[in-house]
């Protein structure tokens, strides 16, 4: 699953919303393209109809009302909003309250305006709280319907208690956090798959990884909970709704196996192991949810429902356990992805920190990013290879990577090419300034900023 970024809200992502520092929102996801039944830009074909985009919010709402509220006491039913990325067009399943949509037939029509990201997430636009989708929907029945449920879910979870949260866990990209995360998925997956005393001792391995991994990184533990209660309680809530006839396996099979062959895991790794830990919670403990804090950890539930202790010898046990799962085969790999790993790192310092380079200051922030290819770029920040960002001074769109400081204060690309040019542009990037905004020269040399302009 393809996730981006969007925006300013609260505490907060991608998701994707995340709570960023300085209250800014990551955004959710985009999955695919979606066309209405009136011809799009530039006199485009309709790829899908109106009849269509009424056809999901009807499997949206059943969704809802099979739920009752019952799975986390609130109902996930409410306002839709269905995007086309390229022509801006929506489609919603109800009215507005500003009266940009108007009515046709079943659904609700209108056009998004520029400055609005466009994301799998949840958004205020135009006097209502939506969840947007961007098409089209998965055509596999049970992806559809988790897509569904985990962004409902999303719209509704600072109404129960569950902030958004947008940290990046950079820790995940390093060569001793990819293994014994895999480790401990590898361990889930086994848990998901067998029964009785195996599956006990399968969690039992599990949570060791997870501890021991924990135990090399100082922020780990604060910030894979805050994700996992973020993406990864929205995903256990596409699952559990889903209508899946094997939950267990559906995780073992999809997400466990599918989070192997992301490039990343830093955002991406709750969708996974989020799942993994609250469908065994289901068997172990069903009203695990009614007490359920942001402020809990899910492998902590399971270990005092599955009445399991960690050893005192943390370290040795998690190595000796990891011969048990290819530990030593996934120690090789890691270690060759590291070092050309350390070669990507070089040269993103040589092009967004030595220089030159442009600097630009965020303050309203609004992006759209992929999740699955970013690189972390300590102690700096965050690399993204593609993103949109959508600030006072106008648009930046880059397709060559940009480093966004780890406190978001500002965003840094190779320096522009030509200066003089309109849009502005460089290797990788194109930036398109408003009126009241220009190019100076920074502090050092071939460095530049953007500024407003002197009155």
């Amino acid at each position: 699953m393809v996730r981006r970024g969007l925006n300013p809200a609260s505490a907060p992502p991608n998701g994707f919303g995340a709570t960023l520092p300085g209250g800014l929102f990551l955004a959710q996801v985009l999955l695919g393209i979606l066309w209405f039944s009136r011809p799009g830009a530039h006199g485009a074909p309709p790829r899908i109809n109106a009849e269509q985009a009424a056809q999901y919010f009807a499997e949206a709402r059943e969704l809802g009302e099979r739920d009752r509220g019952e799975l986390w006491g609130h109902s996930l039913l409410g306002p839709i909003l269905l995007v086309d990325p390229i022509t801006r067009q929506v489609a919603a399943n109800l009215p507005d309250r500003e009266q940009r949509l108007t009515k046709t037939g079943e659904v609700y029509v209108g056009r998004l305006p520029a400055n609005v990201p466009m994301a799998n997430t949840a958004i205020d636009w135009a006097g209502v709280r939506w969840t947007m989708l961007t098409l089209p929907l998965p055509e596999n029945r049970f992806r559809r319907r988790i897509l569904l449920a985990h962004e409902l879910w999303h719209r509704i979870q600072e109404e129960i208690g569950f902030p958004s949260s947008g940290v990046a866990n950079h820790h995940l990209e390093t060569r001793d956090g990819r293994i014994w995360l895999q480790l401990e998925w590898r361990a889930l997956g086994a848990a998901l798959i067998e029964a009785g005393r195996k599956r006990k001792a399968a969690v039992s391995d599990a949570l060791v990884f997870r501890a021991y991994r924990r135990s090399l990184f100082q922020k780990a533990a604060e910030e894979e909970r805050a994700m996992e209660m973020h993406e990864g309680l929205a995903e256990y809530t596409g699952i559990a709704l889903g209508g899946i006839p094997n939950v267990l396996r559906w995780v073992a099979d999809h997400n466990l196996k599918e989070a192997v062959a992301k490039p990343t895991f830093m955002r991406s790794f709750a969708y996974a192991s989020g799942p993994a830990y609250a469908v065994l919670l289901d068997r172990a403990r069903k009203e695990w949810r009614k007490a359920l804090k942001p402020t809990d950890e899910l492998d902590a539930l399971l270990r005092v429902s599955s009445r399991l202790r960690l050893p005192a010898d943390l370290a040795e046990t998690a190595r000796s356990r990891a011969r048990n799962y290819g530990g030593q085969e996934l120690f090789i790999a890691e270690t060759k992805r590291e070092e050309e790993r350390e070669k990507l790192l070089a040269a993103c310092r040589q092009k967004f920190i030595d220089g030159p380079v442009l600097v630009i200051p965020l303050q309203q922030l609004k992006m759209e990013f992929d999740p699955g290819e970013l690189i972390a770029l300590e102690p700096r920040g965050t690399v993204y290879p593609k993103i949109k960002i959508i600030d006072l001074w106008g648009t930046l769109t880059v397709s060559g990577g940009a480093l966004l400081e780890s406190d978001f204060s500002k965003v840094t690309v190779s320096a522009a090419v030509d200066t003089r040019a309109k849009p502005i542009a460089g290797d990788g990037w194109i930036l398109e300034l408003s009126g009241d905004w220009e190019l100076k020269a920074g502090l050092r040399e071939g460095d530049q900023v953007i500024a407003k302009q002197s009155q």
